[in-house]
């Protein structure tokens, strides 16, 4: 290898494979932009960083990277890579971060995690995958990021995540999730962001949040939801929650209008852009933001409301006042009997005897 002499940074750089560059004191191997059609061989296995980025890289085969045992960060992004086997990265146990990101993978294989038990970041955006399988990720208990954020996925299967426990970030912006059913996160007690801006997601059930006890944000800007469950948000017991959810068409009634009043009123969760909220339907406030029509959205049921209180006090009290005449007039109608009972021997002897 020949050795070039880095002044400027003091760092003995190393041209140690074609159109890579090696920085052997820290052990760095960068070899991004150099038309690689596969991962390299013979990499020395003390190495910590390998940079493979913006390459040729079509396929991964089991046990691509021989045994460095001391890899710390592997970045495999922007590359054109369709196919992980199962086991690709099964000698990489002191892995902490992986990029795959930018590459064209529609599936992951339920062998995709082995070997990854001490990765702590996972970057699998654009990408083309459309549904996270159950077992894909079931060796990644130590992983704290995992960013799936500008894929297709409609489809998360029953425990894709579970095995999950310690994530504290979950990326899954700009795919196709239409609802959040119940289970779905059941098990990440330790995510604290949560991002799903730009889904088609239209409806969420009630306690699909409630397990993750530790979540300070959550974003739900730009998808299809025209209403909100009261219970939805409260079910998420932490000390403070910020959420985001502009950009969805909104039904904007009495009903929402209370949840929002209900919410705003609960000092541990922050609508951040309530202001921005805007209306869909109904036709005639469409486009105008919740704020502006706040006090507008329950005017109908208050007048309905009243309409009624009055109809019934009106209806109560006519039923009192003619209550209160036929007592009246029954009792005018027994005093003046008897004061003729009273009057007329005759009349007391052929009525008033009874």
């Amino acid at each position: 290898c020949a050795k070039i002499s880095c002044c400027s940074c003091h760092v003995k750089i190393t041209a140690c494979y074609d159109g890579c560059s090696c920085l052997t004191d820290i052990k760095y191997i960068n070899c991004s932009g150099g038309n690689l059609t596969t991962p390299l061989r013979n990499v020395p296995q003390n190495t910590e960083y390998l940079d493979l980025s913006r390459n040729l890289l079509t396929v991964l085969q089991a046990g691509s990277f021989g045994t460095l045992w001391s890899l710390r960060v592997l970045l495999l992004k922007d590359n054109n890579i369709s196919h992980v086997a199962d086991g690709a990265f099964s000698s990489l146990q002191g892995l902490r971060r992986l990029d795959l990101s930018r590459n064209h993978l529609s599936a992951l294989g339920p062998g995709f995690s082995l070997g990854l038990e001490s990765l702590t970041e996972l970057l699998l955006d654009h990408n083309h995958l459309t549904v996270l399988e159950s077992g894909t990720f079931h060796s990644l208990d130590s992983l704290q990021k995992l960013d799936l954020s500008s894929n297709l996925i409609a489809t998360v299967k029953p425990r894709a995540l579970g095995y999950l426990t310690g994530l504290r970030q979950l990326h899954l912006e700009g795919n196709h999730l239409t609802s959040l059913g119940s289970g779905l996160f059941s098990t990440l007690r330790s995510l604290e962001v949560l991002g799903l801006r730009g889904n088609l997601i239209s409806s969420t059930e009630p306690g699909v949040f409630a397990p993750m006890s530790s979540l300070t944000l959550l974003d739900l800007a730009l998808n299809r939801l025209s209403t909100l469950g009261y219970r939805t948000l409260l079910s998420i017991h932490t000390p403070s929650l910020h959420v985001l959810l502009e950009g969805n068409p909104w039904h904007c009634d009495c009903d929402l209008q209370r949840v929002f009043r209900k919410l705003s009123s609960i000092h541990r969760i922050f609508l951040d852009d309530y202001q921005k909220l805007r209306c869909s339907q109904p036709t005639e406030l469409k486009g105008r933001s919740m704020g502006e029509v706040n006090d507008e959205l329950c005017v109908g049921e208050t007048v309905t409301v009243l309409i009624l209180t009055v109809t019934v006090v009106i209806t109560v009290v006519a039923a009192i006042i003619m209550a209160e005449k036929n007592k009246k007039k029954s009792y005018i109608r027994v005093s003046s009997l008897r004061n003729r009972c009273l009057t007329s021997p005759q009349l007391y002897l052929s009525s008033c005897s009874v």
